[in-house]
This record gives structure tokens, C-alpha cells and sequence, in this order.
């Protein structure tokens, strides 16, 4: 495929955004929001679902190591279960952009929905993640960031198998789901943990 492009903005300081975990049943949805140099080399960066764990956690360590900033957010499911999902997600991003040590003029953001931050433009971008590398580098973030948690939460919870599944509706999970009942972790606002025995497998 093509090489990503280094910016879609020329002459801003731009962040790029991305989430990880929407569509889980479990855990919080955590955002990234990174600022590369122009020339940063990152081998083999790309949409983190492209990627191998083990090359997902070899870009992570020089993600942080050579961005010019980067941050991390989680939104948890009493809040997802308050907000929606995709506020939630939103709200991630808003997080990460205000933890970042540099204030972007421009904001790089994954999909077709974003409400606007404070006093900087953005644009969305559908399928950003595997065409910018602000936004690849802010989804492999996202996601190593999550599934480094869901492991360690799985050790409070091992019959869910998040060390795994991280979280996402397998089959496993539904029928611990159903056999168990939720967790405080598991986001009630989501209709297989709210009715469990609906999507209980044989």
C-alpha cells in the first residue's frame, strides 16, 4: 500500500486522534492523540488492526520515544453508560488533546464525527488510520494503551477472558456473560450485557 502521509495540513502543528474499544462490552474506550516530527521514521506504521501484537508494542515503544507529543485517555463505562459510545469516544479524544504538553493549530481525527475542539480546526477523516500517520501512530497508542489494561484487569476477572478478548462480544465472553452476569467493568448501557441469556452460546 501507499506510504502514509505525514500531514494533511501543511505549516500547523498537527495531532492525530483515534480510539480503541468502541464496540467492547468491557472496560473503558481510550484515546490517543499524537504530534510527530515531519521526518520521524517509524517502520512499518499503519491502522493498528493491520498490525501484529508484537509489532503493535515495538511501534508503541518508539512512538513515545520520538513523537514530539503524545497522550492518553480513558472514558469509563459508567460514563460510556451516561454519555453513548460515541460522546464517549469523543470525549476521550477531547482528553488526550488536552493532556498533550503542546497545543496543536490543527486536529488529524479518525471517522466522520467529531465535535469540535476549543479554538483549533480539525478534519475528519474516514479511514485516517491507514492514510496519516499522526492518526496510524495515535491508533496503535489507543489500542496497546487498552489491551495492556484489559490483560491487567482480567487478572481481577479471569472468567471473562479479557486477556484475550480484550473486551469485544466473542462467543466465550457472551456465554461467561450469561453464565456470570456483569461485572462493575462491563458497560450496562449495552444490550448483550444488559440481557445476557439473549446471547448466551450453546
Amino acid at each position: 500500500m501507499a506510504a502514509l502521509a505525514a500531514y494533511h495540513t501543511h505549516r500547523t502543528l498537527e495531532a492525530g486522534c483515534d480510539e480503541a474499544g468502541r464496540g467492547c462490552l468491557a472496560g473503558p474506550v481510550v484515546a490517543a492523540a499524537v504530534i510527530l516530527p515531519p521526518n520521524v521514521r517509524l517502520p512499518g506504521l499503519d491502522d493498528s488492526k493491520r498490525l501484529s501484537h508484537a509489532h503493535r508494542d515495538r511501534l508503541r515503544r518508539l512512538i513515545e520515544e520520538k513523537a514530539t507529543a503524545w497522550a492518553v485517555y480513558y472514558v469509563w463505562p459508567e460514563d460510556i453508560d451516561r454519555m453513548n459510545i460515541l460522546k464517549a469516544s469523543i470525549h476521550a479524544m477531547h482528553g488526550a488533546l488536552d493532556r498533550l504538553c503542546l497545543r496543536p493549530t490543527h486536529i488529524l481525527v479518525d471517522g466522520n464525527r467529531f465535535t469540535p475542539y476549543p479554538a483549533i480546526t480539525h478534519h475528519c477523516v474516514v479511514g485516517g488510520d491507514g492514510r496519516y500517520r499522526s492518526i496510524a501512530a495515535a491508533s496503535v497508542l489507543a489500542k496497546t494503551h487498552r489491551d495492556e489494561l484489559m490483560t491487567e484487569l482480567h487478572e481481577e476477572h479471569p472468567q471473562f477472558g479479557w486477556a484475550v478478548n480484550k473486551g469485544y462480544p466473542t462467543p466465550e465472553h457472551l456465554q461467561a456473560l450469561a453464565l456470570h452476569g456483569p461485572c462493575a467493568y462491563h458497560r450496562r448501557s449495552f444490550k448483550p450485557v444488559a440481557q445476557p441469556s439473549l446471547f448466551a452460546t450453546a
